[in-house]
């Protein structure tokens, strides 16, 4: 029986029954939580100065497609359109196992560094399952939690092949892992399905997949477009309402397409609606729907989604979600607000990226605060940085001025990952595996053709 104490740092618990603790400590034990207060009595546990950090849950990230991480940087200047031809139909074809091995290994070593303790992975880039593996097994060495969402390809049909949109998830795929690695969903890698969806499918394709999700037991994801572009099939979310195919395991991610009615039988049958502020913006998919999805009674859940497009942090995507928010809040009124509404605060952006994104996957009785018994998942981030310094008010100090370099020491289960301002990984084998990824990248770039304005 293991025991680390982290001691004597401004507990951040983003449980309301606990609180914020000035000079707080944070009692381990294994994998869990054990005692969150003042002067904890941990006989000969090792012991984590905490001193001048703040100490909170760990980021859950719940939309990333990390299989490209290797070609970051090129698609920056791309509209939805552009990316949709140029990534999918074009470059994917190009990405080996090895290639996606890399790029899950180094991304997710990254949401570690950048405090994130928690990735959906939405991948789809599964031409094979050699494919699928090597994602998962990355996952597994760098010891993330993870939600493994197993996706399609959407490549060109081949000669007598169905168009993308009118192929329906795998059930052989699908079974292989659900009832082989992937069978438990009390691991620190569990499963879930994401299929093209009401955004990308034709709708005997989405009844399908749906169906397929909820014989497996999963959750299941789904892009619903964005402006500009049509769906493929009409009213797809009153159907599956009408179905009863709507329930705590939909995931509609984006959805600046749907109208009020929509999010609202989305939000009221329990499912969540996933943003990427800083995507949806940068790709012109229209305005995010956070503002819409609080009006409606419901709770935004957030993530990163592309590193070829932006940075993988989820301090960048919270900060820039609840700006974005206030500023097209008070843009709707005859003049400026006097006093910044409730669901705009702070601290609400906070439980976005927390204890909010927890409940979204049904995972808050595990993860998202720091409750005793809860998973150990944890992050401290220095207060005493030239970016940070002084702490008064320690939730806007993380929502406004942290970034992932304040971030100190990381713990997933109560392992630590990060110490001191670095990763627990070899350094030497770091440096090599990045060596790795920008060779991988640069032979996709190469091979496809698709990233020939990258550097203009």
């Amino acid at each position: 029986m293991a025991r680390t104490l982290i001691q004597g740092g401004w507990v951040v618990s983003m449980d309301d029954a606990i609180g914020d603790i000035r000079g707080g400590d944070v009692l381990i034990e294994d994998d869990k939580i054990l005692e969150v207060g003042h002067g904890i009595d941990a006989g000969d546990a090792e012991i984590i100065d905490a001193s001048n950090m703040i100490v909170s849950p760990g980021m859950i990230n719940l939309h990333e497609h990390t299989w490209q991480t290797g070609v970051r940087g090129t698609v920056s200047n791309w509209t939805m359109f552009e990316y949709s031809q140029l990534m999918h139909a074009t470059a994917v074809p190009h990405f080996t196992p090895d290639d996606v091995r890399i790029a899950n290994l180094c991304g997710a070593l990254n949401q570690i560094h950048s405090g994130t303790t928690t990735l959906f992975d939405w991948h789809h880039c599964n031409a094979t399952t050699d494919h699928t593996d090597a994602a998962i097994d990355s996952l597994e060495e760098v010891g993330i939690r993870a939600i493994y969402g197993h996706g399609q390809t959407k490549t060109e049909a081949k000669p007598g092949e169905a168009p993308f949109n009118e192929r329906p998830h795998s059930r052989e795929r699908v079974e292989r892992l659900r009832k082989g690695r992937l069978s438990s969903d009390d691991g620190l890698i569990t499963m879930a399905m994401c299929i093209q969806g009401i955004g990308f499918s034709v709708w005997d394709c989405i009844e399908h997949d749906v169906r397929l999700a909820k014989d497996m037991g999963l959750r299941w994801s789904n892009h619903t477009g964005a402006q500009g572009i049509p769906m493929f099939a009409e009213n797809a979310v009153q159907k599956l309402h009408d179905l009863g195919l709507l329930g705590p395991e939909a995931d509609f991610v984006h959805a600046t397409n749907l109208t009020d009615d929509e999010l609202k039988l989305i939000i009221d049958t329990g499912g969540s609606i996933t943003v990427a502020p800083e995507c949806e913006c940068n790709f012109g998919h229209g305005n995010p729907v956070t503002g819409r999805v609080l009006e409606l009674g419901g709770t935004p859940s957030f993530g990163i989604d592309l590193e070829s497009n932006i940075s993988g942090d989820m301090f960048s995507v919270v900060r820039f979600g609840l700006q974005l928010e206030r500023g097209m809040y008070t843009d709707a009124r005859p003049r400026p607000t006097k006093n910044m509404p409730g669901h705009l605060k702070t601290r609400v952006a906070l439980e976005w990226a927390t204890i909010g994104n927890a409940r979204a996957i049904g995972m808050e009785d595990r993860i998202g605060s720091l409750t005793p018994g809860k998973q150990a998942d944890v992050i401290l981030t220095r207060g005493d940085d030239i970016n940070t310094c002084p702490v008064h008010d320690p939730v806007q100090t993380l929502v406004f001025m942290a970034t992932p370099f304040n971030v100190d020491t990381v713990l997933i289960a109560g392992e630590v990952k990060k110490r001191d301002g670095k990763l627990v990984y070899p350094e030497a084998a770091l440096r090599q595996k990045l060596e790795e990824l920008t060779a991988s990248g640069q032979r996709i770039l190469d091979a496809s053709g698709a990233f020939a304005d990258a550097a203009e």
